[in-house]
């Protein structure tokens, strides 16, 4: 489920600084998990949601903290 709180720059940076020490060290499955923990940009979810639909949005398990603030709560359920 969406998240409502967005990040800083330097909190978005900071996972992905994580996450890379994890890929470097092997651990793919755990930099992909830490990366979804940072907020999908609203441009992106929008051409997902659009080519391929809400369903495969949301079950691909991203922050859209970011979305709501830009589209609003409801633009996730129209």
């Amino acid at each position: 489920m969406p998240q409502t709180q967005t990040m800083t720059l330097d909190e978005k940076l900071a996972i992905s600084c994580k996450a890379a020490a994890l890929s470097q060290a092997g651990d793919e499955e755990g930099a992909s998990r830490l990366m979804k923990t940072a907020p999908m940009p609203p441009y992106l979810a929008k051409v997902i949601k659009e080519k391929v639909g809400l369903d495969c949005l949301l079950s691909l398990g991203w922050n859209l903290s970011e979305v709501e603030a830009e589209y609003g709560p409801d633009w996730l359920r129209q």
